[in-house]
């Protein structure tokens, strides 16, 4: 009866949020929920024991990743659904099995897919007991919250080890952390094997350089972004898996970072037992999830959004972008809390390596000016001989968000798109400018 009740005053905290346009209501449901019950998640998993439920725990490409499988698993009949809008906490967990649930808290649907925060990953495993878990990545992402990888990695070891054998787990082998986590559990993986994706060199900011098993310096064979590759410990013996699921199906997703994500929902949906066949129709019509290459017609023009909240996230969209032939692109940088207060990563992201590509630049966001002075020190052109400093010459400063949406959208061709690579406050602002409405 409880719970039926928090499920009504949810539903009604959802409508409210949705008509006066103030979210979609995906975590405020479940913070009600859980400060009336706070066992309200683990009762609705035990009332819906035939509900196969699928966690997706990384720093980057979780929504993409989520969105992916439920297309796959909908293309072949399947009723999915997924916590909306990132809400990965567990008040997001918590809303999205209120509001997919009827008034008797029955959930009728056969697969719940939930991308949880990293820190949060361990304290959803004391909730539920998954069907299957996907482990995508770990890099630095606001320090000033998780803390170091190492830190996450040992937590998440320490709530592995409680999984029964109903869970299967899907690894990225090419992460050298990921590929240590241990269980009794079955385990699949996948990960990399294409030359085209190569890179001659580790990028600055790397992550998991050292063995896991043993702390030795790691060798690589081969590089495809950050500390992601085929790597082997000469110390200890400890490598990349061998048997790994490697063939990805084509998306209208760019960039070597959705490679993982493909193989990541490949691979999960292959082990679920959909065929093939299906897989690949299914992936033919995928639309990207909001702000992850998301494409928004404006006044003519195709604005791409590609979210970029830590230093690999970062270099991997301006690889993408660079591949595309970008030539007008805005930078939006925000240090609220979703984003981490601190901003000194962005010394981190090689932006040496991209800008001299670009026509335009224009810098935005709560830290605009520190965003500025980044891409100045990028610049070619920054150099003390010189007697006039033109490295500002390409480079547009708005204080205002709007105006710096309003101007580049402007100065876009109509025959080209503007790219814009915001953190994570900062594409839900940016929608909201575009489209008029919030996300959360």
């Amino acid at each position: 009866m409880l719970n039926s009740i928090v499920v009504i005053i949810g539903k009604i905290v959802s409508s409210i949020s949705s008509s006066l346009k103030l979210g979609h209501g995906s975590t405020w449901p479940g913070h009600i929920a859980l400060s009336i019950n706070k066992n309200f998640i683990k009762e609705i998993v035990k009332q819906n024991s035939s509900l196969k439920i699928i966690l997706i725990a990384g720093t980057n490409g979780k929504t993409t990743t989520g969105k992916l499988i439920q297309t796959i698993l909908e293309h072949s009949g399947k009723k999915v659904f997924q916590n909306e809008a990132g809400a990965n906490l567990l008040n997001g967990i918590a809303s999205s099995m209120l509001l997919h649930s009827n008034l008797l808290c029955k959930i009728n649907y056969d697969y719940g897919i939930f991308e949880v925060d990293e820190a949060a990953l361990p304290l959803a495993l004391k909730e539920i007991t998954p069907d299957y878990i996907i482990l995508l990545n770990l890099f630095r992402d606001q320090l000033d919250r998780y803390g170091e990888v190492n830190t996450i990695v040992k937590n998440w070891q320490i709530a592995l080890k409680k999984l029964s054998s109903k869970t299967t787990l899907v690894l990225n082998s090419d992460d050298p952390q990921i590929a240590h986590l241990s269980n009794v559990t079955p385990i699949f993986y996948f990960g990399l094997n294409d030359k085209k994706f190569e890179q001659a060199k580790h990028q600055h900011a790397v992550d998991s350089t050292y063995c896991p098993n043993c702390k030795s310096k790691l060798y690589y064979h081969t590089i495809y972004y950050s500390h992601l590759g085929d790597w082997e410990c000469k110390n200890c013996g400890f490598k990349r898996p061998k048997d790994i699921f490697s063939t990805p199906l084509s998306t209208k997703l760019d960039g070597v970072y959705n490679q993982y994500n493909i193989l990541a929902a490949t691979l999960t949906t292959k082990i679920i037992g959909i065929s093939q066949d299906s897989i690949k129709s299914a992936l033919g019509s995928f639309v990207p999830a909001f702000g992850r290459q998301e494409a928004i017609a404006i006044n003519g023009r195709i604005v791409k959004i590609l979210l970029s909240k830590n230093p690999t996230s970062f270099n991997e969209s301006l690889r993408a972008i660079k591949n595309l032939n970008a030539k007008n692109v805005l930078f939006v940088l925000n240090d609220r809390i979703p984003d981490g207060r601190d901003v000194s990563w962005i010394w981190d992201v090689d932006f040496e390596d991209y800008i001299d590509t670009f026509n335009i630049i224009s810098v935005s966001g709560d830290r605009v000016y520190d965003m500025a002075v980044r891409i100045k020190y990028a610049s070619k052109t920054q150099n003390s001989k010189l007697k006039s400093q033109n490295y500002n010459s390409k480079l547009k400063i708005y204080r205002n968000l709007n105006d710096a949406i309003t101007n580049s959208v402007k100065s876009t061709p109509g025959d080209k798109t503007l790219y814009i690579l915001p953190t994570y406050s900062a594409m839900l602002e940016v929608r909201k400018i575009l489209i008029g409405k919030k996300i959360l």
